[in-house]
């Protein structure tokens, strides 16, 4: 990945933020931005150029005229998409992100077909689903924002209640990036010793429901979705494929089997680097886990049967 060009469909809040974010810590080479918003991202690539002046490397931040312009990248992150508003139905939502994601992946197919894709958009799981029936590529160059975000969004939970440092606290979030996430902090430790040692079952109970609801308590004080976590999150994940580190973080991505699941994108623990998803990373569930996870499955599954519904893949 000589080039270590990163392209970021989507120069909102939360992509703007993650290409900033990569700009400051000098992970690319060259960020190319585009949204469909006239000037957009123009105004902010060249407000971010001139940022990256202080930045420890420097970095080349352009913007894009054209969807076409995002060309030979080693990794496209997608944030495009619309929020649900007024009466419009979970059905009518998945249908219009659908299609934008469509247009997108088409031409990134075209113009970067080498890329790894980041998918962010929401429904996340069902979208991360999307990419892999637009492209057709390997498994491992299609992968989904979900635990990166979720993880850390718990681990900061958990130096609430413990005060301990978040920077040792591990993250695990499986399943739907969704409301039926499944935060295992039973499962993780604080430095060397496991969290169960050092908190109450009460306690677990509450840092699950406040991971669950992290969105949207940022909603409720800001009146929109955060962006500086989802931003940082990704950049995370890029810099673990752009520096072949086989870094362990939760991600949609499409099974094969794994955990008795195929054909579906969904959160579970991958190994990061340079070919995307380098592995995914089996764990042993206990029953209600497994239950949970089912569950987690199923409301993705849902939504792909909306898409197939609607003739969704077979439209040209």
């Amino acid at each position: 990945m000589a080039g270590r060009k990163v392209g970021i469909v989507g120069a909102g809040a939360v992509g703007a933020t993650a290409a900033y974010t990569l700009s400051m810590m000098g992970t690319c080479h060259e960020v190319v931005l585009f949204d469909i918003a006239p000037g957009v991202a123009k105004g902010k690539a060249i407000d971010m150029a001139q940022a990256s002046y202080y930045a420890p490397q420097g970095t080349i931040v352009t913007a894009a005229e054209t969807a076409s312009d995002i060309k030979d990248c080693d990794i496209v992150v997608i944030t495009a998409g619309v929020p649900r508003k007024g009466d419009m139905t979970r059905a009518d939502l998945l249908m219009i992100n659908a299609k934008i994601m469509k247009d997108v992946v088409t031409n990134i197919k075209e113009n970067s077909p080498n890329a790894i894709i980041i998918c962010v958009s929401n429904p996340l799981d069902v979208m991360t689903y999307v990419v892999k029936q637009i492209t057709g590529w390997d498994n491992n160059r299609i992968v989904g924002l979900a635990g990166a975000l979720d993880g850390s969004r718990m681990a900061y939970q958990i130096q609430k209640l413990t005060g301990y440092s978040a920077r040792q606290t591990g993250s695990l979030v499986i399943g739907d990036h969704g409301e039926n996430m499944i935060p295992l902090p039973q499962k993780i430790s604080v430095g060397d010793i496991p969290l169960a040692e050092l908190i109450s079952e009460s306690d677990m109970e509450g840092i699950i429901d406040r991971t669950k609801n992290g969105g949207a308590e940022i909603v409720k004080h800001l009146g929109t979705s955060g962006y500086y976590g989802p931003g940082r999150a990704i950049a995370h994940m890029v810099e673990a494929i752009l520096n072949d580190s086989k870094t362990i973080v939760s991600s949609s991505v499409i099974l094969n089997g794994e955990y008795g699941y195929k054909d579906v994108a969904v959160g579970v623990p991958v190994v990061l680097g340079a070919n995307g998803v380098e592995k995914i990373i089996e764990m042993e569930l206990d029953a209600e886990t497994k239950e949970k996870f089912a569950l987690s499955v199923s409301s993705i599954q849902d939504g792909i049967d909306i898409l197939n519904e609607n003739n969704f893949f077979e439209e040209k």
